[in-house]
């Protein structure tokens, strides 16, 4: 077999012959580089026969014919000296006058030595520029050139490269993009499960532009603009696209953050552009993703730096909307997760005439959404889609979708055919509570601290009857949590005391068994603490739920209050305090009366754990008993969200 050819090898070659010629080169003849001090003294002793002069500054100097055998022989400077041509070289430093002059003193003192020395011979000339003189001239010239037209490229794609070309003078275009109705892969209202309110609200303002004549033959007016707002995840962009594939009208989207450039002015510019665009095609819908990027309020912007040119943008989006100049036809969709950011100018009649709440699904709209996302994933027959819908409560469509996806990922990395609900649950545990670390070191104590904790959790929560039904527990470490007890809780709006002393005496249960049966205080309550904590101050702060604080609340809904002032006084502070440390105590106490006639179940729950790392409700039922918790006959919130109560128990 012939061995491939390798550049490296030419290469190679090249450089030994490069190192070989400049070693060999080393040893030719070449002009000596000479100074004023040695020119005259070659004048003065007679051995110089001409110099050349050429452009003012290289002087070539040739010596005579016997002087450059005695110069080699006794001067190791010029032991390397050519015998014919130019021997020595020297630059002038363009001073032709200060050069003559200094040639002709060395030429008296040399005839007063020798008075029949021959004088020198001095020529000047002055070398004619080819094309690759002039190239080298014009070269810096060339190269700015070159950078300059590669900068404006640039900027043009980036910046007006996107508005239908045209170069750096688009900049200020906008680069709303059309949506197609001719798409095949668009997107319609069949495709957007849930958000039933959300979906009347959007077609209702479809209708407005489809049958135009209908409203205003009694006098009504088009809305000029609907805001979609709610938390990451809910479908907001998803319900902009099924309009934009619904509507028999021009849809124009755009993101917040498009209008925001390094260039001043280019905001405002986009902004009327964009509804220049939309007059043009007028009837139609004008969506505006993220519109905080653009719509904060003004004066309140975060950062130290200047806004001017946030703010110009706004002022020309709020003149756009509704200003001196009507837009007839032309309804704006925007969606933000940030409304209470949003100037009150952007958000009055006129401009967004309709907020559109587009929230966390239910559970029967959640099963719709796994319909949706199970349509291309191969399933077991008969999956049930109603009980991954109730342990999923609190999850977003885009939770959902991650739900299905990383349940088909862990169904092919066990080289399963289809996916089932197992697969689901792993998936749900793997979002909410992280991954597995079955290998972390543990020590028995380690493991019997933290079976314990989480048996307390379950007993507690067992055992009231305004606590979360429980549905395992489990001790392999997930995430930063050694354990977890896993629940699921009725999606209630309204609470009362005693739901929350409940939840509390719940959160609190891993640290009190584990000071009851183990005698131990370990880091493990962290989460567990944390929470209770901040209940409790809401309960105090926020609910008017104490006695001694009264029917107050110091809840701030719009999120503008200065983080460092307290709107309320050092005596009132106190008296919060106190009264959440009062509501811990009385969940500590609840707690602790359940776990101390519960001690020897506890310890069998924690035994099992041990054994099984993991147990489910039936194997708690069969140590405590039914529930406590007793459902409604026909519940309408039944769904729950599987939420992770961390126990990281430390050594003793």
């Amino acid at each position: 077999m012939r061995p491939r050819f390798n550049f490296m090898w030419f290469w190679a070659l090249v450089a030994m012959v490069i190192i070989g010629y400049s070693m060999m080169g080393g040893t030719e003849t070449r002009p000596v580089e000479g100074d004023w001090n040695m020119v005259d003294e070659l004048v003065e002793k007679g051995l110089v026969e001409r110099i050349e002069v050429k452009d003012k500054e290289q002087a070539s100097i040739y010596l005579r014919g016997d002087a450059v055998d005695s110069l080699a022989a006794n001067d190791p400077r010029f032991a390397m000296m050519p015998k014919g041509g130019v021997q020595v070289v020297y630059n002038t430093g363009g001073d032709v006058q200060y050069f003559a002059e200094r040639i002709a003193q060395a030429e008296v003192k040399a005839a007063e030595q020798n008075p029949d020395v021959e004088r020198v011979v001095v020529k000047y000339s002055r070398s004619e520029k080819g094309w690759g003189g002039y190239l080298i001239d014009f070269l810096p010239w060339i190269f700015i050139i070159v950078v300059w037209i590669f900068i404006m490229r640039s900027m043009a794609r980036n910046a007006g490269g996107g508005a239908g070309g045209g170069g750096i003078m688009n900049v200020g275009r906008a680069r709303a993009q059309m949506s197609d109705k001719g798409n095949k892969d668009r997107v319609t209202f069949k495709d957007v499960a849930g958000l039933e309110e959300a979906k009347i609200e959007i077609m209702e303002i479809v209708d407005f532009l489809r049958k135009a004549d209908k409203y205003k033959a009694l006098g009504a007016k088009i809305p000029k603009g609907a805001l979609l707002a709610g938390p990451p995840g809910t479908g907001k962009t998803l319900l902009a696209k099924a309009v934009a594939g619904e509507a028999n009208v021009p849809f124009l989207s755009i993101s917040g953050s498009d209008f925001v450039e390094m260039f001043v002015g280019v905001g405002a510019s986009r902004v009327r552009d964009l509804f220049e665009q939309a007059k043009k095609v007028a009837p139609c819908i004008v969506f505006i993703d993220e519109i905080d990027a653009i719509g904060r309020a003004r004066g309140k912007n975060s950062g130290f730096s200047g806004n001017d040119e946030r703010e110009n943008t706004l002022n020309q989006l709020l003149t756009e909307m509704d200003g001196f100049q009507t837009n007839a036809g032309v309804i704006v969709l925007a969606a933000t997760n940030r409304v209470d950011i949003l100037d009150k100018a952007l958000m009055r009649a006129g401009r967004f005439d309709r907020q559109i709440e587009v929230g966390l699904p239910d559970v029967k709209e959640r099963q719709a959404i796994f319909d949706v996302h199970l349509r291309k994933i191969k399933l077991e027959p008969n999956l049930d889609r109603e009980f991954l819908a109730k342990q999923t409560p609190g999850f977003a469509g885009a939770d959902i979708a991650n739900v299905c996806n990383e349940a088909a990922l862990i169904a092919a990395r066990n080289g399963k055919d289809c996916v089932s609900q197992a697969e689901f649950l792993a998936a749900i545990d793997r979002i909410v509570g992280g991954l597995e670390r079955r290998n972390m070191p543990m020590s028995p104590t380690e493991r019997r601290s933290t079976a314990i904790h989480e048996a307390g959790h379950a007993t507690v929560m067992w055992r009231l009857e305004h606590c979360d039904p429980v549905l395992k527990v489990t001790i392999i470490p997930r995430g930063r949590s050694l354990g977890a007890t896993w629940y699921l809780p009725e999606e209630r709006v309204n609470h009362n005391v005693e739901h929350f002393m409940h939840k509390l005496a719940g959160l609190v249960a891993g640290r009190v068994a584990e000071q009851t049966l183990m005698d131990v205080t370990s880091t493990g309550a962290i989460n567990d603490l944390e929470r209770t904590t901040k209940t409790a101050y809401a309960m105090v702060a926020y609910y008017g739920m104490s006695p001694k604080v009264g029917n107050v609340s110091f809840y701030d809904a719009t999120g503008q209050r200065d983080m460092f002032t307290k709107p309320f006084s050092e005596r009132t502070a106190e008296l919060i305090d106190d009264e959440v440390r009062r509501i811990v105590d009385e969940a500590v106490a609840l707690a602790t009366e359940i776990i101390e006639r519960d001690k020897e179940n506890i310890s069998r729950l924690a035994d099992l754990l041990i054994a099984k790392e993991t147990i489910f409700s039936e194997d708690i039922e069969g140590i405590l008993g039914k529930s406590a918790q007793t459902p409604a006959e026909e519940p309408t919130t039944e769904a729950a969200e599987e939420v992770t109560e961390t126990a990281e128990a430390a050594e003793e």
